[in-house]
C-alpha cells in the first residue's frame, strides 16, 4: 500500500474495511491522546477523528494502542478505524493531512483483518525518553527533551536499568492515580546510551502502568547524577513504594516509537525514532535485542 519513496495506493479500499494508521504527533498542545467529552480540552484523538472524518463524509472512531498523557508524543502511535466508505490509502493519508495541524500527522493507512485490533493484538509498546545532558537548557527542541544539567554518567544507568527485566511487581513506579488491576507488568529489554550531548533510555514492555516510563526516568537520573547507588533501582522494586523512588520526569522528552504486533497483520516496520535521534536510519524492530550502551 506504501513504498519506500512515499507513494500511496489510489485503489479504493472496499466499503467496511478496517483499517490502520501509522500517527506521529508533537504532544505539547494536546491534553494527551483521549479524547475528553466532558471537557473542553484538545486532545489528539478528538483532533484526529475530526480530520479522519472530513475524508469519510461521516463520523470516525479512534481505537489507539496506547493512551499517551498530556505532553507526551508519539512518533509510531498505530490506531486502527472502520469506515462504511470507499478510499484509497492515499485519500486517507493526503486528506487527513490536509485537514489536520502541522503537529499531528498519518504516516500511512493499510487494510487490516476484522481479528486486528490497535490495542488488544499489540505484544508490546517501546518507548524513548530523550534528555539533553548540557550545562545550559538548549534552545532548539523546547518541549520535545527533557534538560538535566548534572553530567549523567549513562553507564551507571544502563547497568541499573537491568533489574526493570522480566515480569515484575512496578508499584514503586506506578503513579497514584493508575487504574490498572494489577502492577505487574513484563519489561522485554531496556537500555541507556548516550548520542553526544543527548542521554536515552529505551525501554519495550508488554504494556506501562500510569507514569510508569516518567517515574523510572526519573530515578535513572538520580542514579545517572551519583546521588544513588546503580542498586538503588532494584530496592525500589523490591520495597514497591512509590514515595520512595525520585521524582516523576516531565513528559517533554518522552516518545511512543513503536508498536510491536503479530507478523501475520503485516503492518509496515516503524522506522528509528524520533527523527531528532536516527543514529543509522534503522527500524525500530531492527535496533537489536542488545542495546548497545557505549
Amino acid at each position: 500500500m506504501v513504498d519506500l519513496l512515499g507513494r500511496f495506493s489510489t485503489e479504493p479500499l472496499p466499503a467496511g474495511s478496517r483499517i490502520a494508521c501509522r500517527i506521529e504527533y508533537d504532544g505539547r498542545s494536546y491534553q494527551g491522546w483521549q479524547w475528553q467529552p466532558q471537557q473542553a480540552v484538545n486532545t489528539v484523538q478528538n483532533t484526529l477523528q475530526s480530520a479522519l472524518s472530513k475524508v469519510a463524509d461521516q463520523n470516525i472512531e479512534l481505537v489507539c494502542a496506547g493512551r499517551t498523557d498530556a505532553g507526551v508524543h508519539a512518533f509510531a502511535q498505530v490506531v486502527h478505524f472502520e469506515t462504511a466508505v470507499a478510499r484509497s490509502p492515499k485519500a486517507w493519508v493526503i486528506g487527513a493531512n490536509a485537514n489536520l495541524p502541522a503537529d499531528v500527522r498519518v504516516h500511512w493507512a493499510v487494510p487490516v483483518s476484522s481479528g486486528f485490533h490497535a490495542r488488544f493484538s499489540a505484544l508490546s509498546r517501546r518507548y524513548r525518553y530523550v534528555i539533553a545532558n548540557t550545562a545550559v537548557r538548549p534552545a532548539q527542541f523546547v518541549g520535545q527533551l527533557t534538560w538535566q544539567r548534572r553530567r549523567l554518567d549513562h553507564l551507571r544507568m544502563h547497568e541499573a536499568a537491568q533489574a526493570l527485566l522480566g515480569e515484575r511487581d512496578f508499584s514503586a513506579f506506578r503513579a497514584a492515580s493508575c487504574q490498572s488491576r494489577t502492577p505487574m507488568r513484563n519489561v522485554q529489554r531496556v537500555g541507556v546510551s548516550r548520542q553526544g550531548d543527548l542521554v536515552v533510555i529505551d525501554i519495550q514492555a508488554n504494556a506501562f502502568l500510569h507514569h510508569m516510563v516518567r517515574n523510572i526516568a526519573g530515578s535513572l537520573m538520580v542514579v545517572g547524577t551519583g546521588l544513588q547507588d546503580v542498586d538503588w533501582i532494584s530496592q525500589l522494586l523490591a520495597g514497591r513504594d512509590r514515595t520512595l523512588a525520585a521524582e516523576t520526569a516531565v513528559a517533554d522528552g518522552l516518545y511512543l516509537v513503536d508498536v510491536v504486533y503479530p507478523k501475520e497483520f503485516d503492518l509496515p516496520a516503524a522506522p528509528y525514532g524520533p527523527l531528532l535521534l536516527r543514529p543509522n536510519g534503522e527500524t525500530a524492530s531492527e535496533y537489536g535485542d542488545q542495546i548497545n550502551p557505549g
